[in-house]
């Protein structure tokens, strides 16, 4: 599964055709959250709440570029690296 984003001890992850909704997953500590890239609604899994809001304004930020992975991941290219938050 590439990483595409690491920071404050959370990592951003996409599978190789993954199944519907379009998502990333997010892993923090031995905790791990599914989190659709349209709605950034969690619909699996869970996080301690701060890791989720940090993880919810990083995703608001990178919208556009989640998505853009979303399709690369799911035509099995490489969906590169997203910046993480400063």
């Amino acid at each position: 599964m590439p990483e595409l984003s690491r920071f404050y001890g959370i990592v951003i992850k996409m599978y190789f055709a993954d199944h519907a909704p379009p998502h990333f997953h997010a892993e923090y500590a031995d905790a791990e959250v599914l989190i659709s890239i349209e709605t950034l609604a969690t619909f699996a899994g869970r996080l301690p709440p701060r890791a989720l809001g940090i993880v919810t304004e990083w995703a608001a930020l990178h919208q556009d570029e989640l998505r853009d992975a979303w399709g690369k991941a799911s035509n099995l290219e490489s969906v590169g690296k997203i910046d993480p938050l400063p």
